[in-house]
């Protein structure tokens, strides 16, 4: 009854494959990485390295560029600074010109105030003498028709009628100015 027996034999591991299977497995294995390792990997470190120069020179571009920004930036700063330098030269003698054309034109008002003053006493004197003669005239005239009236004669003499004139006045005056 060797049909109910079951012969102990090895037991089978599902988690080992048979040696040919292994065998197969190794070979396909050992090719693929020979592939890989004599194919693939140059192309992929090729294309690293590629990269890698590119990332590279990227970054020394940067670097240059920083590099002049920094060079245009302190030439601006620069700039900067003697636009500014000049511009406070340029309002300084702003105001050194303003304060010689305030101190020109003060001097021109008050030349101009004295000229006016002196040409208006002038005038105000010149007014004075006019106003001084025709008062005299007309006191004179007075006092010859009052001296007429109490003399009871006619003063017509011109040359007797202004010595008289200028008698009174004479008289008139230091009689104020003993006062």
């Amino acid at each position: 009854m060797t049909d109910g027996v079951i012969l102990a034999a090895e037991p089978i591991n599902p988690l080992l494959p048979a040696v040919p299977d292994l065998v197969w497995g190794a070979v396909v294995f050992v090719l693929l990485l020979a592939f890989i390792g004599w194919y693939v990997l140059p192309r992929v470190n090729r294309a690293l390295d590629a990269r890698a120069e590119a990332i590279q020179g990227g970054i020394e571009k940067a670097e240059a560029a920083q590099a002049e920004a920094s060079a245009a930036l302190a030439q601006y700063q620069e700039q900067l600074a003697a636009g500014r330098a000049e511009a406070a030269e340029i309002r300084e003698q702003a105001r050194q010109d303003g304060a010689a054309i305030l101190a020109e034109l003060k001097e021109q008002a008050q030349a101009e105030a004295t000229r006016i003053t002196t040409a208006a006493q002038a005038q105000i004197e010149a007014e004075r003498q006019a106003a001084l003669a025709s008062l005299k005239s007309e006191v004179g005239s007075l006092a010859l028709e009052l001296a007429s009236g109490v003399v009871g004669q006619s003063l017509a003499d011109d040359a007797k009628a202004g010595a008289l004139v200028d008698q009174f006045l004479k008289d008139l005056e230091s009689s104020q100015a003993s006062k």
